[in-house]
């Protein structure tokens, strides 16, 4: 059977662990040569690692997605190392502090929208920029949260910016659908991830979190990074501008 993704370039940021380096590793086992981006180059050169490992191709630049001029040099990067992008995957997030919204203190603010939001939307401009260049044709896949679609007490700058990821692809999904470029989000609930890895130091907290999947347990990045895969491939060829939770039933409550 032929690769997914033979013959593609992809970028894909925070992929250093977690679902980026899931993302990664499926891109890389479809037959994608990889630039593997993050703010954490021991982690990002063990992705490269380990895509070699599974014998894919794959190199790795660093990047900061909240400077304004990372997207563009992420984009040249991957140009300079594989002659194209076909494909991104705008993963890099961090969650923020913990606080009311009335409490919640301005420069955590910024920071997460920084991140979170303004770092897909640079991402996209140089992505999209390029794939146009290239005669059109294309998939973006921004990795939003559940909390694109609902409200988490305390978290209102992360819960903010998800949203807003949301937004912005469906809004240029709808730019950009009639030159091929297509442009969905994924929404993962709790995953495995260093992320949430402080939560679940307390047994309570954990078991709390699981309370809130019908599936009864969280998520691995792997299985994030299958639908990632799909929606990156040909066979998701008519789909742009949605969202799509992996959740294990988090929204159906």
């Amino acid at each position: 059977m032929t690769p997914l993704l033979k013959d593609k370039v992809a970028l894909v940021t925070g992929a250093a662990s977690g679902i980026g380096r899931a993302v990664a590793l499926a891109y890389a086992r479809e037959g994608a040569r990889v630039l593997v981006s993050d703010l954490q180059p021991e982690g990002g050169e063990e992705t490269v690692r380990l895509v070699r490992e599974a014998g894919g191709q794959a190199c790795f630049a660093p990047a900061d997605v909240a400077d304004p001029t990372a997207g563009a040099v992420l984009v040249r990067r991957a140009i300079e190392a594989f002659g194209r992008l076909d494909v991104a995957c705008n993963n890099a997030g961090i969650g923020g502090d913990l606080a009311p919204t009335a409490s919640y203190p301005d420069e955590a603010w910024q920071r997460v929208i920084a991140v979170n939001l303004s770092g897909v939307f640079y991402g996209m401009k140089a992505q999209i920029t390029q794939m146009l260049a290239q005669g059109g044709g294309g998939a973006i896949v921004n990795i939003a949260s559940i909390l694109g679609q609902v409200g988490f007490a305390n978290a209102p700058a992360y819960t903010a910016a998800k949203h807003g990821v949301v937004g912005l692809t469906q809004v240029s999904a709808l730019e950009y659908g009639a030159q091929g470029v297509r442009i969905n989000a994924v929404g993962p609930a709790f995953i495995h991830t260093p992320m949430i890895a402080p939560l679940e130091g307390d047994p309570a907290t954990q078991q709390a979190l699981v309370a809130l999947h019908p599936l009864g347990r969280l998520g691995e990045p792997a299985e994030v990074a299958e639908l990632v895969l799909w929606l990156s491939s040909e066979r998701a060829s008519f789909v742009t501008g949605a969202y799509y939770p992996v959740d294990g039933g988090y929204l159906a409550r």
